[in-house]
This record gives C-alpha cells, sequence and structure tokens, in this order.
C-alpha cells in the first residue's frame, strides 16, 4: 500500500486509526531507530498508528543503514538534488499511506530525527496542504533561502536539540526557527541541556504534548 515499507504500530486504543505519526529516522539508521516512540506516544495518542518507514537508499557512508540521500558530497547542489529525489519517494509514501487509511493531511504530523528532520521540513511546507505539525530532533532547515519562495502550507513546527550536539550544533536550531518564523510559520523551539546528537527525556515528555495538541490525543 506504501511506497516505503519499514515497522508500523497500530492505534494504542485498538480499531482503526484516526491520526498518523510519521517517524522518519537519521543517517545510516532505519526505521527500528525510531518506531520505539510509539510506546510512549501512543498513551498521548491513543487513536493513532506510527509508521517509520526505511530511507530509500542504503547508507553509502556506513556498511548498513539507509540514508534519505548522501552526504557524502556536502556541497550545495548534490545535497539539493539528493533531497528532492528523496522527497518525491516520501511523498509519494505520505499519498500513499492517507489514502490507505483513509486519512486526510489534518491527520498527519511528521516527526524526523537528524536527516529525518531534514525531510521533514522540506516536504511538510511544500505540501499543497498542511499536516497537522512537523516536530524535529537534531536536525537543521537546507536551503532555508528558497523556501519563502517555496512554500505552500503552514503547519506548525516545534524543534529540539541537545546544546552538546557535536554531529548538528545547536545554532542550527536557531537559523531554523528563525527563518520559519520569517515565513509565517508558527515555530517553537526546546534546548536540553547537556545532551548530544540524541532524543532526551525532556525532548520526548515536550515533543509528545505537541503532537497531542496539534493531532488532538488524549487529554
Amino acid at each position: 500500500m506504501s511506497a516505503l515499507t519499514g515497522p508500523e504500530r497500530p492505534p494504542a486504543a485498538g480499531g482503526a486509526p484516526r491520526k498518523l505519526v510519521l517517524l522518519l529516522h537519521g543517517l545510516g539508521a532505519d526505521g527500528n531507530d525510531l518506531i520505539g516512540l510509539a510506546e510512549p506516544w501512543g498513551q498521548l495518542l491513543p487513536d493513532a498508528c506510527f509508521a517509520a518507514p526505511d530511507a530509500p537508499e542504503p547508507c553509502d557512508m556506513a556498511p548498513s543503514g539507509r540514508q534519505w540521500f548522501s552526504l557524502s558530497d556536502r556541497s550545495p547542489v548534490p545535497v539539493a538534488d539528493g533531497i528532492a529525489q528523496a522527497a518525491d519517494a516520501l511523498n509519494a509514501d505520505i499519498d500513499a499511506r492517507l489514502a490507505a487509511l483513509g486519512l486526510a493531511e489534518r491527520d498527519l504530523a511528521l516527526v524526523g530525527f537528524s536527516q529525518g528532520t531534514i525531510m521533514s521540513l522540506h516536504v511538510a511546507y511544500r505540501r499543497t496542504s498542511p499536516c497537522a505539525g512537523v516536530l524535529g530532533f537534531s536536525g537543521w532547515l537546507v536551503s532555508g533561502e528558497r523556501l519563502g519562495d517555496e512554500l505552500r502550507a503552514r503547519p506548525p513546527a516545534l524543534l529540539v536539540h541537545g546544546d552538546a550536539d557535536d554531529r548538528v550544533p545547536v545554532g542550527a536550531l536557531f537559523e531554523a526557527t528563525a527563518t520559519l518564523a520569517a515565513c509565517e510559520v508558527p515555530v517553537q523551539w526546546h534546548v536540553s541541556r547537556g545532551i548530544g546528537h540524541g532524543i532526551a527525556p525532556d525532548g520526548l515528555e515536550i515533543g509528545g504534548h505537541f503532537l497531542r495538541d496539534v493531532l488532538g490525543g488524549a487529554g
């Protein structure tokens, strides 16, 4: 039914899903890296199904895992081309999942980690209709200077980052939030103190509350 495959979890309450949370993993990982988030967040979103698709390409910088696009050459043109190609695959996956579940864009939230955050931010604001929200951990906004011209939707965003991240400096969070705010996107941010490139308990809790608020989960 979907253009991409990966682990999924049904709604905690049982029955047909009324919401969809798409979990997009980082470079060199796969969907199994994030699907565990369905356990704590499922209590806040009992009618949501969680899906963690594997990125479309094998990672070219590691012996295993997947990538949304290559970072072996980090110059702007190859990165932009890779993101555009991955966006086609991700958009097809989103369309297929929503159609299969009989859900609308407003029933969807995108959650990304690192490279998955790049993809979430790229796709969400260029789709015709807004999803419910975007939650991004430890990522950055690529080609932000083009966003104003390419913007088609303004779903709310929450960006979370560790201030000890040695892979993606925390400054990327502030650059992204400034760009989104300049495009009139409702955006919030949170810095997890003493945390590196990962998701801390405070980020997990704040992120879950954000998803509950935008998707209308349990009180």
